[in-house]
């Protein structure tokens, strides 16, 4: 099987620097030349040179070049740090990571761990550098989320990396099947068909579905939105469905919602990816002087904290947060000492507020 190319240029280098061709602390080639030695592109020799950095090979000094690093004490100098464990997220600050966070730091804290954490802002380049920093880091362990999950990963490879190297990993609310890591979720799709079917039993045949589908979450609520409706043959037809992509120019989401609303045979309700969307299309409904719950009720998913202060109150379905932090700090800690552990996948039980009442039409 031919080598992938910047595994040529990896071992060529790698090579180079253990038969001596290069001591401890000499430049190495610049990019450009290493592009004309190996007839590579620029990012395949940053890719290589990247994999060997992370195997202290080399080191960058900006602006400076490539040098020889002291590969030959790496072994003894630099060990596994026993006591910090990385986790990864695709945001840090809002909605419900806070919580999930905070029950990982009482988990892991109370076992004598501390954390280093990043934000990949559900943005894949970002989530390459998070996990080559942690890896960097020498974590113990490793708790992520991954970014994007319902679409091709091409970071595929540093998983497998963190995988080969029995770096011990959990992954919260998505997980990717080809790795052999455990994983705590919510039932998203059980969850979202209950709370379809619900709508459904309080008179509301045409309801609107707006949901996030470049991650499993948002595609495994919008199947649970669409099976509910398959139950019921004779209004099927009526559903709508809007799918957006995180980083997409959302005033084009709120576009489409207000076109749809606008209708005089518009949905009677609104089942929206999450509580944050929520928030948002009630105020796009209400600019088109509709009230909530009379012309339009409206649902949303994860029970945040900010829903419950709304008027009318949120109806949703309730994300586990700091259960799930608390579970997943656990279960990394037996990961770490050496004991078996089982994933985990939480009910999202119904919260039914005001934001819904039965449609009579």
């Amino acid at each position: 099987m031919a080598e992938i190319k910047y595994e040529v240029v990896k071992k060529g280098i790698k090579e180079a620097i253990e038969r001596g061709d290069y001591q401890v602390g000499d430049k190495l080639p610049t990019e450009s030349d290493l592009m004309v030695k190996y007839q590579v592109s620029r990012y395949t020799v940053r890719r290589a040179v990247g994999e060997l950095q992370n195997d202290h090979y080399v080191y960058r000094i900006q602006g400076g070049g490539m040098y020889v690093d002291d590969w030959q004490d790496s072994s003894t100098k630099r060990v596994i740090n026993n006591k910090m464990i990385g986790v990864i997220t695709t945001h840090l600050a809002d909605y419900i990571f806070p919580s999930i966070i905070s029950g990982i730091d009482r988990a892991v804290s109370a076992r004598g761990y501390s954390l280093i954490i990043s934000n990949t802002h559900n943005n894949r380049e970002k989530e390459a550098q998070s996990l080559k920093r942690m890896l960097d880091n020498q974590v113990a362990g490793l708790i992520i989320e991954p970014t994007q999950s319902a679409m091709p990963d091409p970071n595929i490879e540093l998983y497998q990396k963190i995988e080969d190297a029995k770096i011990p990993t959990v992954f919260i609310n998505a997980h990717y099947s080809e790795l052999n890591a455990p994983y705590l979720e919510t039932k998203d799709m059980e969850a979202e068909a209950a709370m379809t079917s619900y709508l459904i039993d309080q008179g509301h045949k045409q309801i609107l579905g707006i949901f996030q589908v470049d991650d499993m979450q948002g595609t495994h609520r919008m199947r649970g939105f669409i099976n509910a409706y398959m139950e019921h043959p004779e209004i099927s037809y009526l559903n709508k469905t809007i799918m957006y992509q995180s980083g997409q120019d959302m005033s084009k989401v709120f576009k489409r919602v207000s076109d749809i609303m606008s209708a005089p045979d518009h949905p009677t309700a609104v089942i929206c990816y999450n509580d944050e969307l929520a928030i948002q299309i009630m105020d796009v409904i209400r600019s088109l002087n509709l009230r909530i719950p009379e012309d339009v009720s409206i649902t949303g998913c994860d029970d945040f904290v900010l829903g419950r202060y709304l008027k009318p109150r949120l109806t949703t379905l309730e994300h586990p947060k700091e259960k799930m932090g608390l579970d997943a700090g656990s279960m990394i800690v037996k990961l770490i000492e050496g004991e078996t552990v089982e994933s985990i996948k939480y009910d999202m039980p119904p919260h039914f507020n005001e934001s819904v009442v039965a449609n009579k039409d």
